[in-house]
């Protein structure tokens, strides 16, 4: 080994370790996050040293990742900025666009509601109204679900070939003794989505969870979003719920494209 890489190798090691302990440092802030929590229980959590995790989180402070409140430490505004940044830029217009339908939604049918979108291989939940009689659901606000297993990933991959294909070509992992593992299957129940308009979830997701969802078309014939219904498996008719979401998804379509038509155009370069 030359004398470079000897000098390298440890600076190399010293590197990983520690993003894997900042990392875990993290990690541990849990359900305390926005709270804070001392130095003490953190290094316990990331099974730390008292000293390193105190080191790591002065280097943290200092980038602004975390935030020192008297003697705790909280997750700081810059993690909050950079989770702002995982997601496609589109995402926080399409859901300030339709929000309005999402409630509309709501009014219409007094159940859960969903409006969704497509990351990669995933569906990000853009926006959630709880109705009255809640349902325990792996749905959050922000937060990903594997796009096969739920209504609206069903219906959003209807209609993106390329991520339908990357999703064919993966591992279907079974969330519940429902969920749709074989790949002939889940590509037979696509093209019956993308026939019908409609997609249906039935306890493939969560068990005794059921959901309805359809398309919001955007220019082009892109679907945008995805809204759904769900509710405890038999006490909603999904089938039923169809057409009240095809009407509202169709008033949330024309409303995209009026903003479309009104959004100013880009200014030309001037030679």
């Amino acid at each position: 080994m030359s004398s470079t890489a000897i000098e390298n190798a440890p600076t190399s090691r010293d590197d990983r370790a520690a993003v894997e302990k900042a990392v875990s440092l993290l990690a541990s802030f849990g359900s305390q996050a926005s709270t804070g929590i001392g130095v003490s229980e953190l290094a316990r959590r990331a099974e730390l040293s008292k000293s390193t995790a105190f080191r790591l989180l002065g280097m943290l402070e200092r980038h602004g990742v975390v935030e020192k409140v008297g003697q705790k430490y909280r997750l700081g505004q810059r993690l909050h900025e950079l989770g702002r940044h995982v997601y496609v830029p589109d995402h926080d217009q399409i859901r300030d666009a339709l929000i309005p339908f999402l409630a509309d939604l709501y009014e219409l049918t007094r159940e859960t509601v969903h409006l969704a979108a497509l990351h990669g291989t995933d569906v990000v939940y853009l926006s959630k109204l709880y109705g009255h009689r809640q349902v325990r659901s792996p749905s959050r606000i922000g937060g990903r679900v594997p796009a096969y297993c739920t209504a609206v990933g069903k219906v959003l991959l209807a209609y993106d070939h390329e991520a339908l294909e990357q999703v064919l070509e993966s591992e279907l992992r079974p969330l519940t003794p429902n969920t749709i593992t074989d790949p002939a299957r889940l590509a037979a129940e696509i093209s019956k989505v993308r026939s019908e308009g409609v997609a249906f979830d039935d306890e493939e997701a969560t068990l005794g969870l059921s959901c309805v969802a359809v398309p919001v078309i955007g220019h082009g014939g892109r679907a945008v979003a995805a809204l759904s219904v769900s509710a405890v498996t038999g006490r909603l008719d999904t089938r039923a719920q169809a057409a009240t979401l095809r009407r509202v998804s169709a008033a949330a379509a024309q409303h995209l494209m009026r903003i479309r038509r009104h959004r100013p155009a880009p200014a030309r370069a001037i030679a």
